[in-house]
């Protein structure tokens, strides 16, 4: 096992630091501009020069984090300050509000309808101020967090096209990033209002979109946690919520929370039993609870984020458990991953692979694909496999 781990890890960490990186060091960053294309094809050229901001703030989250928690490299900082004083100088509107979109210069293109443009910019910033030390960047993390919390009953706000009173529903992509963002910003934040304000939170996702007789995490309830028969109401997305059980597992650690730990791993199991392709391996990107056809066509396709939400989890869930089901879960989506995924010609991940694990798109980032998921799971995951390892 001690050897399995070390191979794990190092297959990770050179992944990350001989691959991935430099495959987004060289293409990504704009010099004239600023900040960083996100829409690059097989080989790193850029086919679209237009700049989302959940993006932007990725890309400068991720460099941050690294700096913070993997190596203080001065190219890492540098290359976070590119993102952030683009950000900082064209990503929000009069009011304080992140954009969706900018073209190349900054200027905007898509109005701020989506509050997960603000999760990602106090992300960003937060992390960048830790890194930085820089004052400005920790006030705007902390005006685009109050954003957060001031938008997050009616997040689209004048944007959302529902009909407001005829079908309330609430989604779990929200609650699921607040987790993630009280995580991020604790350094930052009062230790009793994120304990108290993540416990709330905690109990949201796991008894209202936790469906205890399935064990499955539902995209969207009513208010009252019910359940409604129509399309987004039988909606699973099996990696959001494999990636929110892993959220709430880590925090449940921080917190010597085993019950709770190990409930997050039931339902990540769970998810992943439903969702698996017994047909042709892989994971489903979207399911019908009823098994009816569902209203994204892409229902069927295996995305690289998915994959690697999983193999997150499952190492996190055997690292705090112990349990044998998800060792042997996590070797079997590694093995479906690894052999599919990757681009050994050109470096770094397809994003897009059809049914039967083919690539689908040549590209390796868009306008939903950037410098986020790949690099964060390689640098969790060698920090995982070296924790296990030690403990061996």
């Amino acid at each position: 096992m001690k050897d399995e781990l070390a191979k794990l890890q190092k297959l990770y960490t050179d992944t990350l630091l001989d691959d991935v990186l430099p495959f987004w060091m060289n293409h990504s960053i704009d010099k004239e501009c600023g900040g960083y294309f996100t829409c690059l094809d097989r080989d790193g050229s850029v086919y679209d020069t237009d700049k989302f901001i959940w993006l932007q703030c990725r890309e400068t989250w991720m460099f941050s984090v690294l700096y913070n928690r993997f190596e203080k490299r001065s190219e890492w900082l540098e290359t976070a300050r590119h993102g952030a004083d683009f950000l900082r100088k064209h990503g929000k509107d009069e009011n304080g509000d992140w954009y969706f979109a900018l073209d190349r210069a900054g200027d905007p293109l898509v109005q701020p309808y989506n509050v997960l443009s603000d999760c990602f910019a106090a992300m960003a910033f937060s992390q960048y101020a830790l890194a930085s030390g820089n004052e400005e960047a920790k006030t705007i993390a902390k005006q685009a967090f109050d954003n957060v919390l001031r938008r997050k009953d009616n997040p689209k706000g004048k944007y959302t096209k529902a009909y407001p009173g005829t079908r309330p529903m609430k989604a779990f992509a929200l609650p699921m990033m607040i987790s993630s963002l009280f995580s991020e910003m604790e350094w930052m934040l009062p230790a009793d209002y994120t304990k108290s304000t993540l416990t709330g939170i905690i109990e949201e996702v796991m008894n209202d979109f936790v469906d205890r007789d399935m064990g499955l995490i539902f995209e969207y309830v009513t208010p009252d946690a019910k359940h409604i028969d129509c399309f987004d109401g039988r909606l699973i997305n099996p990696g959001h919520g494999i990636e929110g059980m892993w959220f709430i597992m880590d925090i449940a650690h921080k917190r010597n929370d085993t019950a709770l730990v190990n409930r997050c791993t039931d339902v990540a199991l769970s998810i992943l039993n439903y969702a698996w392709d017994e047909k042709y391996g892989g994971i489903f990107y979207f399911m019908d609870t009823k098994g009816r056809p569902t209203q994204q066509l892409e229902w069927d396709q295996k995305l690289w984020w998915v994959h690697l939400e999983t193999l997150i989890a499952m190492a996190m869930g055997y690292h705090l458990t112990g349990r044998k089901e998800c060792w042997d879960w996590y070797k079997k989506v590694h093995d479906y991953a690894w052999q599919r995924f990757p681009d050994a010609e050109y470096g770094e991940w397809f994003g897009y692979l059809n049914r039967q694990g083919e690539p689908h798109l040549s590209l390796k980032g868009g306008k939903w694909k950037g410098c986020f998921h790949l690099p964060r799971a390689l640098m969790i995951g060698s920090r995982l496999f070296k924790e296990m390892n030690e403990k061996v």
